[in-house]
C-alpha cells in the first residue's frame, strides 16, 4: 500500500515538474481556482487562517477524545474504554492537545496579527512560513493516521521509555508519535525563527523594542524558547526511531543505555514548551485588557522584563517533572528553589493586569470576560504549581489527579482562555466582520463553569490517592461523584464549542463589515481596513510612542503620520512548492512507519528535489504599482 501511495505522488511531483509545457489552459484554468490560491498561498494574513482551520480540526478531534475518556470515567468498573484504547485516546489526546492545537492557533493569531503590530507588509520569509503551517498539517495528519490503521500511539503523550519501545508497546503506534512530531515539530522551528528575524528586522521606522505592543514582545520571547526547546525534542525523536527502526540500545540499561536520557530530553522541551504557549496568551491578556480598560498597561517595562525573566527561567526549572526518579536532594533542592523563582515574574503580570483594571472604564465585552476570568483561574495553576515545586509534596501529588488538575489550570486557563479571547478580539480585524457578543457571552459562561466543573475537582480526586492514566476504579474508592461531576462539566464544555461553531456561522451569514477600529484600539492593526489588504500598509507608518495609535487619537488626529512616500510595493508570488515539500516528509514518514525504508528514502529524496528546485527557482516576486494601491485605499475609504 504504501508503495502505491510513493507511485501516485512520485506522480503528482513528475506532473508538477512537467506541466510547463503541457495543456496549459487546463493548467491555468486550475492555477485560478479558489483552492489553488490557499495552497500556495505565502500571505501571512491567508496562512494565519490556515492555521485557524487546522488547529480548529484537531481540537475537536483532541476534545471527542477527551470526551471518551471522561465517558469511560463515569462509572467505577465502566467497560465503554478500557486497557489499550484508554491508554490510545490519553496519549493522542495529550499530543494533540498540546502540539497540534495549541501552537497552530496561537501561531494563527500570531500570523495574523505581528507584522500588522510592527507595521511590517509581510513576514520577513514567506515561503518558509507556508511551509511551516504544511509540515504542521502533514505531521497532525500522519499521526491521526493511526486511527484509521489501528494502532494509535499508547505510551502517553510523554512517551517515556522503555514503555514506548518494541518491546512493550509493538505494532507502528509510536512510530507514528515520533515521525509526526518530528515533522511537524520542523515546521514549528521554521515559523520559530521566521517570528523572531520578523520582529528584530521588519519593525516600522520609530517602533523600538521598548515601543512593540506586549503580544508582539511576548511572540518573540515564546519563539526564542521554539528555538532552543525544539532541538532536545528532535534528538530524543530521533534517539526512539533508531531504536524503534534500527535496533539501537539507547534505552536498553543491560547495553550500557539509560531510559532517563529520554526524560532530561522531553521535558529540557517539555517545560518551556508550557511557556511556549502561554506567554503569548499573556500578550494577548495585556491587548485585551489594556483595550477594554481604556488604560495604557500599567508597569509595561516590567511586563517585558518579567518576560525575558519567565523565558531564560523557564529552561532551568525542567527537573521538578523528574522528582521522583532518585537524583537526589541536592538536584531535587536547586531545582525546587528554581520553579518557585519562576513565580515572581508571573505574579508582577498579574499585578500589573490587575493595576490596568484598577480605575478604567471597562467594558466586559467577551474578550473582556475571557480575559477577567482567566486572572483567578490561571493563578490558581500556578499556586498548585508552587505546591507541586515542594520535592517532600510532589512524591504525594505525583502521577495523581492532582497534576491533572494542576496542568489543565495552566493550559486551558492560560492558554486556550487566552486563544479564545484574542479570536473574539482580533476577529474583525481578521476577516472584517464581529462575532456575535450574545452568543460569545453564552459560550464564555458555558466554558467557564464547564471548566472550573471538570478540573477543579481533580485537586481532590488527586488528594483522595486517585492516579492518573488510569481507565477505571473501585467503588469502594468513594470517587463516583467526583468522577461524574467531573464528566458533566467536560460536556459542558463542549455544549460551549458547539455554541462557539454557531456563532461564527450566525455571524458570517449576518455579517455587518466592523470597520478598521471596533475595539477604539491602541495598536497599529487596528489604523488599517478589516481585512486589511495584501500589502498591509500602502506607506509604513511613523511610530512615535508605545500604544501608537492611541498616542495619535489623543493627540486629535485619526491616523499616523507615513514614514514613506507612496510608491511600489513589492509583494512575493504564491507557490506550491512548500505544500510538495511536505508532501514529501508525509510520505517519506508513511514510509518508515511501515517499516518500508525504501519508500522513506525516496521520499526524503524527494524532499531534497523540491529544495534542489527552489534553489534554481528565478522567483523575484512582482509590484503592486502606485495606482493600484491609491485605487484600493480609495475603495477601502468609501
Amino acid at each position: 500500500m504504501a508503495t502505491i501511495v510513493v507511485l501516485i505522488v512520485f506522480a503528482l511531483f513528475l506532473g508538477a515538474i512537467l506541466t510547463g509545457g503541457y495543456n496549459k489552459q487546463m493548467l491555468a484554468r486550475f492555477r485560478s481556482h479558489w483552492l489553488w490560491d490557499w495552497i500556495t498561498t505565502v500571505d501571512h494574513k491567508k496562512i494565519g487562517i490556515l492555521y485557524l482551520i487546522g488547529g480548529t480540526i484537531f481540537f475537536v478531534i483532541g476534545g471527542i477524545e477527551a470526551l471518551l475518556m471522561r465517558t469511560q470515567l463515569f462509572y467505577p468498573n465502566n467497560d465503554f474504554m478500557v486497557g489499550r484504547t484508554f491508554n490510545e485516546l490519553l496519549s493522542m489526546h495529550g499530543t494533540t492537545m498540546i502540539f497540534f492545537v495549541a501552537m497552530p492557533l496561537l501561531f494563527a493569531l500570531m500570523n495574523a496579527v505581528i507584522p500588522l503590530q510592527i507595521g511590517a507588509r509581510d513576514v520577513a520569509f514567506p515561503f518558509l512560513n507556508a511551509l511551516g503551517f504544511w509540515l504542521f498539517l502533514c505531521g497532525g495528519l500522519l499521526m491521526n493516521l493511526s486511527w484509521i490503521f489501528g494502532n494509535a500511539p499508547d505510551s502517553g503523550w510523554t512517551n517515556y521509555v522503555p514503555i514506548a519501545l518494541n518491546e512493550y508497546s509493538a505494532g507502528t503506534g509510536i512510530d507514528y508519535y515520533v515521525l509526526g512530531l518530528q515533522i511537524s515539530g520542523i515546521g514549528t522551528l521554521i515559523g520559530g525563527l521566521n517570528f523572531i528575524v520578523t520582529i528584530i528586522n521588519m519593525r516600522t521606522p520609530g517602533m523600538s523594542f521598548l515601543r512593540m505592543p506586549l503580544f508582539t514582545w511576548t511572540s518573540f520571547v515564546s519563539s526564542a524558547l521554539i528555538l532552543f526547546g525544539f532541538p532536545p525534542l528532535t534528538a530524543g525523536l530521533f534517539l526512539v526511531m533508531f531504536d524503534r527502526l534500527f535496533g539501537a540500545n539507547f534505552f536498553d540499561v543491560a547495553a550500557g543505555g539509560n531510559p532517563v536520557i529520554w526524560q532530561h530530553l522531553f521535558w529540557i522541551f517539555g517545560h518551556p514548551e508550557v511557556y511556549i504557549v502561554i506567554l503569548p496568551a499573556f500578550g494577548i491578556m495585556s491587548e485585551v485588557i489594556s483595550t477594554f480598560a481604556k488604560k495604557r498597561l500599567f508597569g509595561y517595562t516590567s511586563m517585558v522584563f518579567a518576560t525575558l525573566l519567565i523565558g531564560f527561567l523557564g529552561f532551568m526549572v525542567w527537573v521538578h517533572h523528574m522528582f521522583t526518579v532518585g537524583m537526589g536532594p541536592v538536584a531535587n533542592s536547586i531545582f525546587a528553589i528554581a520553579t518557585m523563582a519562576i513565580a515572581v515574574p508571573t505574579g508582577i503580570k498579574v499585578f500589573n493586569w490587575l493595576f490596568t483594571l484598577w480605575g478604567g472604564k471597562i467594558r466586559f465585552t467577551t474578550a473582556m470576560l475571557y480575559a477577567v476570568g482567566f486572572i483567578p483561574t490561571f493563578v490558581l495553576g500556578g499556586v498548585t504549581g508552587v505546591m507541586l515545586a515542594s520535592p517532600p509534596g510532589d512524591y504525594q501529588y505525583h502521577d495523581s489527579y492532582f497534576v491533572v488538575a494542576h496542568f489543565h489550570y495552566v493550559l486551558i486557563g492560560g492558554t486556550v482562555f487566552g486563544i479564545l479571547a484574542g479570536v473574539y478580539y482580533w476577529w474583525p480585524k481578521m476577516f472584517g466582520y464581529l462575532l456575535n457578543e450574545k452568543l460569545g457571552k453564552l459560550n464564555f459562561w458555558l466554558f467557564f463553569i464547564g471548566f472550573h466543573m471538570t478540573f477543579f475537582i481533580q485537586h481532590f480526586l488527586g488528594l483522595f490517592g486517585m492516579p492518573r492514566r488510569v481507565f477505571t476504579y473501585q467503588p469502594e474508592d468513594q470517587v463516583e461523584l467526583i468522577n461524574q461531576i467531573s464528566t458533566v462539566g467536560a460536556f459542558l464544555q463542549a455544549v460551549a464549542v458547539v455554541v462557539l461553531v454557531i456563532n461564527v456561522i450566525y455571524s458570517y451569514r449576518n455579517r455587518v463589515p466592523a470597520g478598521n477600529d471596533p475595539w477604539d484600539g491602541r495598536t497599529l492593526e487596528w489604523t488599517i481596513t478589516s481585512p486589511p489588504p495584501v500589502y498591509n500598509f500602502a506607506q509604513l507608518p511613523k511610530v512615535r510612542a508605545l500604544d501608537a495609535f492611541w498616542h495619535e487619537k489623543m493627540n486629535g488626529k485619526k491616523e499616523l503620520e507615513p514614514a514613506e512616500p507612496v510608491g511600489p510595493i513589492h509583494m512575493p508570488n504564491n507557490t506550491h512548492l512548500p505544500f510538495l515539500m511536505s508532501l514529501a516528509f508525509f510520505v517519506s514518514g508513511l514510509g518508515f512507519v511501515f517499516r518500508s525504508n525504501e519508500v522513506g528514502a525516496l521520499g526524503l529524496i524527494f524532499v531534497f528535489l523540491v529544495m534542489f528546485m527552489r534553489s534554481f527557482e528565478q522567483d523575484h516576486g512582482y509590484h503592486i504599482e502606485t495606482d493600484e494601491i491609491e485605487k484600493t485605499e480609495k475603495g477601502a475609504s468609501v
